[in-house]
């Protein structure tokens, strides 16, 4: 097996000192025109890799962006991702995709391993952390841009954020369902830690105030964003509150668990009960019947969050601290 080539290959080959081609593989100047090409020859003819960890030392950066996720298997975080990565790539970076499993802790220590190797970036999606451990977690880290999570009473101006206007998706949705002549409306909340249910949680409950209706506290079940979460979330609603005629859910993947705790019941959907989700995910126009839900530009929301980190990495000038998405509503089958 050949050994490595190194950068003192090339050089010896080259007749020139180390730090003249550490100059052309960093692209600095000081180099004459005919040496450089000569040695980018030789490193083509050599097949020479420069070391990442080499030239991350010599240019204080490695070109590499950490992207923390509670759950990588819902779809909403995997087209995140994949605008994310996306424009990263086409600007010569590579991503750290770090999956928390919904789990602070895991959070915490995946957090701290980024910041061991050193990324230039970190886009931190739907945090569940404590906002004032985060913040003192974040303060270490060179660039960061927050997706749907803010942090409140932290220092906030300090931090980039691209979210969804959540209170408008729980308004929406909620209105929807009133206006279409329901009064008793339960919200299947998601996660109690998770900064988009609360701001949906909000919006919903401004715009059953708004119509003079009283929410009795049983109509609002957290649960866990997924569909197993929003089966068993169906059955207790159900238990508790038979009086209820339509749901708004947390996301997509709770409302397809919920639509199978109306057939485990025998319950018709929407003229027993009325489902809306929010996300849009695929999967929400293939159910039967096929999803109401909030649509949320998901590619779109990953693309903006890195570019903010660029800007943020250049010295983000004043005026993109935040950027808001509005959510549109997509009326099926299972909310009329």
């Amino acid at each position: 097996m050949s050994n490595r080539v190194s950068m003192s290959d090339v050089a010896r080959q080259a007749g020139v000192s180390l730090m003249t081609v550490s100059r052309v593989i960093n692209e600095k100047g000081d180099v004459n025109p005919e040496t450089r090409q000569r040695i980018q020859q030789i490193i083509k003819d050599l097949d020479y890799h420069p070391s990442a960890i080499a030239r991350s030392l010599a240019t204080q950066q490695t070109r590499t962006i950490g992207l923390v996720v509670p759950d990588v298997s819902n779809p909403f975080f995997a087209d995140i991702t994949r605008g994310i990565e996306a424009l990263a790539y086409a600007q010569g970076y590579h991503v750290f995709l770090c999956n928390t499993e919904e789990d602070p802790q895991r959070e915490l220590a995946v957090i701290q391993s980024l910041e061991e190797k050193r990324v230039d970036g970190l886009i931190l999606c739907s945090s569940r952390i404590e906002a004032s451990a985060l913040a003192d977690l974040l303060n270490r880290l060179p660039a960061v841009v927050l997706i749907n999570r803010r942090l409140e009473g932290q220092n906030s101006d300090e931090y980039q954020t691209v979210f969804l206007d959540d209170e408008a998706s729980g308004e929406l949705a909620t209105r929807h369902l009133i206006q279409s002549g329901h009064r008793r409306i339960g919200y299947m909340a998601g996660p109690a830690s998770s900064f988009s249910g609360q701001g949906r949680q909000k919006g919903y409950l401004t715009a059953m105030q708004q119509a003079g209706i009283e929410v009795d506290p049983n109509w609002i079940i957290h649960c866990q964003p997924t569909v197993v979460g929003g089966h068993q979330a169906g059955l207790l609603m159900r238990e508790q509150c038979d009086e209820l005629t339509a749901i708004f859910c947390y996301n997509d993947l709770v409302a397809v668990g919920a639509l199978q705790a109306c057939a485990d019941l025998n319950l018709n959907v929407p003229n027993d009960l009325a489902i809306i989700g929010h996300d849009d995910i695929p999967l929400a126009a293939l159910v039967s019947p096929a999803l109401t839900t909030c649509r949320v530009h998901r590619q779109e929301l990953g693309a903006r969050a890195v570019e903010a980190l660029f800007d943020q990495m250049k010295n983000c000038p004043v005026g993109c601290k935040q950027i808001i998405l509005h959510p549109e509503l997509i009326i099926r089958q299972s909310a009329p």
